[in-house]
């Protein structure tokens, strides 16, 4: 039981991470925590969502396990599984159990890359039974007050086939992220890449104008996480033209004539 404690405590933020509130989001999530109910992120990439649920995390001074959903996540890799061990079948804990059982906040990133059935796991636990059942134990472990589940999803760019079915969606508490405004993103990147004034200005019209190219066929527009990497690059001693390719640039876009008119936007500022 004391090497369980150790590996949940291992969760704990111990340093307040960096994050500008956009809205009332803060008030949202906190008044979600107090009344027990589970919250859904919506917004697109590197927008700020995860960095929020740590922030919030700290903030409430409850342990963090985060899970990065993908096409092979299923139920029993959240839930858990029999391992051998020394010759012997253990089992062992997943990370919603874990979370479940010491109180925390459980994020599954993402959660629509993963596999259908990790959704119906998670109902129980959506609901006022807020209950986890553990099929192959023959369990259910009851939700202690403290425990929150919180997921993300980026609903502007699943397809049909990888979204939330609308049962699933209307569990939860909906928080809208989008990309901040001219002047908190500038702030953000001062913050956050340690760069002036004047470079976070350039590189904030550099993504207005990129994100409008979402209109021509561009998927989806530069991440302020994006930036920030631009503005340490910048920071670091990489020539602005150079940092701005290899990092608003070619992570997004692999077509020729698009990553053209996207350099021919960023020679504008540097």
């Amino acid at each position: 039981m004391v090497v369980e404690s150790q590996r949940v405590e291992e969760f704990r933020l111990t340093k307040e991470p960096y994050y500008l509130p956009l809205g009332n989001e803060v008030e949202l999530f906190e008044a979600a925590y107090h009344a027990r109910l589970p919250v859904m992120l919506k917004g697109p990439t590197g927008c700020g969502k995860t960095r929020f649920v740590e922030h919030m995390s700290w903030r409430l001074g409850r342990t963090l396990i985060t899970v990065a959903c993908h096409e092979d996540l299923t139920a029993s890799d959240l839930v858990g599984k029999y391992m051998l061990q020394n010759d012997a079948t253990v089992w062992q804990d997943g990370p919603l159990t874990t979370a479940v059982k010491s109180g925390g906040i459980a994020y599954l990133d993402e959660v629509v890359e993963a596999r259908k059935d990790t959704t119906v796991v998670i109902h129980p636990l959506t609901d006022d039974r807020r209950v986890l059942p553990i099929e192959k134990k023959g369990e259910i472990v009851q939700a202690p007050d403290d425990f929150m589940l919180v997921i993300s999803y980026n609903p502007g760019y699943q397809s049909v086939l990888k979204d939330l079915k609308h049962s699933t969606k209307q569990r939860f508490v909906a928080i809208e992220f989008d990309y901040p405004k001219p002047d908190l993103e500038e702030t953000i990147l001062q913050e956050e890449a340690s760069i002036d004034a004047d470079t976070a200005s350039k590189l904030v019209k550099i993504a207005e104008k990129v994100r409008n190219l979402r209109t021509h066929g561009l998927e989806e527009g530069v991440s302020t996480r994006l930036l920030v990497y631009a503005g340490q690059l910048i920071a670091g001693g990489v020539e602005p033209l150079e940092a701005c390719a290899s990092t608003i640039c070619r992570p997004i876009t692999d077509d020729v004539e698009m990553q053209r008119s996207i350099i021919e936007i960023i020679a504008t500022q540097f």
